[in-house]
């Protein structure tokens, strides 16, 4: 087994005369949470977009367990074990959850009796077993996104990608979802995941990188990261690193 499952090389992406990711480099090791954070428009989830296919990289190049896939389609690299979620949860609000979950789950199962079985077992890990029957659009929030995830765990992947699967839920739900998001990393799975709630990358992160005007500016610990004055001026403006280290100077 690889050690990095997932190792991006000086990924740019422009919109026009908009730099929307500049050399990007990290990589992901294999059975670890990744959390990728940083400020609205830095530019995650199109990084996101790239990894998973749905976007082309304008340079640089991504690789999956040491093969490289920058120009493979998104079916292919789900096949390869490449799932995601989107920050927007849009199921197919007409179907049942079991029925949104399967759809997933038909990328291995051939038949719809095995499909709608391997969904119920994927509901079962997330906490929908009670709402199987229920239409997706009566769920609520939490539920949604307890959807989404399971969603893309229907494709029984290696590496999920996470897009702000937390934001929009209360603290109570968030203390909820974060067991059931470190137990995938338990069942072999690689999570790279983007975040802003701080209480969830503090309890689930074992990598942070931040995303910063496309660039990645530092990483390391939630500790590590947290204490970097670039990454404080980048959430802050200019000069706020200076002010705070004046501040407990004066203190």
């Amino acid at each position: 087994m690889a050690e990095f499952l997932l190792v991006v090389q000086n990924v740019s992406k422009h919109f026009g005369g908009l730099v929307a990711i500049d050399s990007a480099s990290f990589d992901v090791k294999t059975g670890t949470i990744t959390v990728l954070i940083g400020p609205n428009g830095a530019g995650k989830t199109t990084l996101f977009s790239i990894i998973s296919g749905s976007l082309p990289a304008d340079r640089g190049r991504v690789l999956y367990e040491g093969v490289e896939i920058s120009a493979e389609p998104p079916h292919q690299r789900a096949r390869r074990g490449i799932a995601r979620t989107f920050q927007i949860v849009q199921p197919f609000a007409g179907l049942t959850v079991r029925e949104n979950i399967a759809i997933g789950s038909h990328l291995w199962q051939r038949s719809r009796v095995a499909a709608l079985n391997s969904a119920d077992e994927v509901a079962r890990s997330v906490g929908l077993a009670a709402q199987l029957d229920a239409p997706a659009a009566t769920l609520t929030v939490a539920g949604s996104k307890r959807l989404e995830l399971a969603r893309a765990l229907a494709i029984a992947p290696r590496l999920l990608l996470l897009d702000e699967v937390l934001a929009g839920l209360n603290p109570s739900e968030i203390r909820d979802m974060v067991p059931v998001v470190r137990d995938l990393t338990a069942r072999g799975m690689t999570i790279l995941m983007t975040e802003h709630v701080m209480q969830a990358v503090a309890a689930l992160a074992e990598h942070v990188l931040v995303l910063a005007q496309g660039k990645i500016i530092a990483r390391g610990t939630t500790q590590e990261v947290a204490a970097d004055p670039l990454v404080v001026e980048a959430y802050l403006g200019a000069g706020a690193a200076a002010h705070m280290v004046a501040g407990r100077a004066h203190a």
